[in-house]
């Protein structure tokens, strides 16, 4: 049975490296995709590769559609200008534009809110958060295509968790902008405009931004066997232009270097070899772990472990999307550590996993179990280093290198399923991936 050994536990509880990762990651002002923060953050993370022992160390270039923030308002007729960063904020990927109309809200943006909302010609705006008695968690993008679907010429993400914190997040639709023009405003700001829409108020969403094709990339390395078959360890360096993407996704990057640190003393015990990789432009629309997807021989990845939202807690979180290995996998991690490990499995399509799930290839998406009611800080400016606790990050690393180490060996071989079948499992949780 691969078991993690005391040497290696006792390692990751001593050295500090990968905190050290995280800082250098954070201290870069702005790792948004295609932006010069984020090739910054690639080049520390392929140095920390190679300070670590892993060989084969690459940054791999691709195009994006990048995206550069200028100035939003949201004017109210004689209710009010709003344009300051703590009450408003353009959601990445939108175009650029003025509209006027009628201000709705759709409250908690549900299918059945959109259906009863006439929305035909106005600006939309919906909440952040999914209702508790919903049965799955909806994405801020689904709420933006089902505002344009629905005849909006505007979306308005208003968040529910205060602090005047505008929410931000990508919503490109394919290569191009989105539709229509997009912001996310704070809570506070959202409860101000929700009293307005009572009164069918009109106002102006004003977006001033720039698209333009541009370059992100991917950066990886490997240890163990060169075998045909590959365990692939992932998370994203890039993050949003607003904060200093600690938890979303520093903390990930970070730990996936502290796993190949780890590794780099268990190289003899794989069965494969293990190749590191962290991706660009998750943000704008899971642009790296696609651009992989489509030029690799999916033939060739055993599984994928994903880091994401990862390090708000010691808690180990992961989402196995039906695949009963994997989640044996996990399980028998959390009975040999006496250590428990939250098992979610249903399918989670929005990081870098998906592109490699999508396509029947066994995956983990591996989280921090927390308390917080969505997001929690991310996508926000308080996605911040001191939010974080490096004493969490040296158990999730210790759970992370026990399941990968036995997905790495015989022990656990999950079988990869045709495409269909995950769409099936989708389909039963109501979501549309096709």
């Amino acid at each position: 049975m691969a078991r993690l050994d005391t040497r290696v536990i006792g390692d990751a509880h001593r050295n500090g490296i990968a905190w050290e990762t995280l800082v250098s990651l954070v201290d870069i002002e702005n790792r948004m995709a295609a932006h010069d923060g984020e090739h910054e953050g690639a080049q520390a993370i392929a140095d920390t590769f190679e300070e670590v022992g892993l060989r084969e160390v690459t940054i791999e270039e691709f195009e994006v559609p990048g995206w550069w923030r200028s100035s939003s308002t949201l004017d109210l007729a004689g209710r009010g200008s709003y344009r300051h960063q703590h009450q408003v904020l353009a959601l990445p990927g939108t175009p650029a534009g003025e509209e006027t109309a009628e201000l709705v809200d759709v409250g908690h943006g549900t299918p059945a809110e959109f259906d009863e909302a006439d929305i035909e010609g106005k600006l939309a705006m919906a909440s952040s958060k999914t209702p508790e008695d919903h049965d799955r968690w909806i994405h801020r993008k689904e709420k933006y295509e089902a505002a344009i679907e629905g005849g909006a010429v505007g979306f308005v993400f208003r968040n529910h968790v205060e602090g005047c914190l505008p929410p931000t997040g990508g919503i490109h639709q394919g290569d191009d902008p989105g539709a229509i023009p997009a912001v996310g405003v704070s809570r506070e700001l959202g409860h101000r405009l929700v009293r307005h829409c009572e009164d069918a108020v009109e106002a102006t969403l004003s977006v001033d931004c720039h698209n333009e094709t541009a370059t992100s990339q991917n950066v990886s390395g490997v240890i163990g066997p060169d075998t045909d078959e590959r365990i692939l360890v992932t998370a994203h360096h890039d993050a949003h232009d607003i904060a200093e993407g600690a938890e979303d996704n520093g903390a990930g990057s970070a730990l996936v270097c502290e796993v190949a640190r780890l590794f780099s003393q268990l190289a003899d015990e794989l069965a494969v070899g293990v190749e590191f990789t962290t991706f660009g432009a998750e943000e704008t629309g899971l642009r790296g772990s696609g651009h992989m997807a489509e030029t690799r021989d999916l033939d060739e990845i055993r599984a994928v472990v994903n880091l994401d939202a990862i390090g708000g807690s010691r808690s180990l979180g992961v989402g196995t999307h039906g695949f009963d290995e994997l989640t044996a996998t996990f399980e028998a991690v959390a009975d040999a550590l006496d250590t428990p490990v939250e098992v979610d499995e249903d399918i989670k399509p929005h990081s870098d996993h998906w592109p490699f799930v999508q396509e029947g290839v066994p995956g983990i998406m591996a989280y921090s179990v927390s308390e917080s009611d969505g997001r929690g800080w991310g996508h926000t400016h308080a996605d911040t280093l001191d939010k974080l606790d490096k004493r969490d990050f040296r158990d999730l690393a210790v759970v992370l290198s026990a399941g990968v180490l036995k997905l790495a060996t015989e022990e656990f071989v999950p079988e990869r399923v045709d495409p269909d079948t995950i769409e099936d499992r989708a389909t039963e949780q109501g979501l549309d991936i096709s």
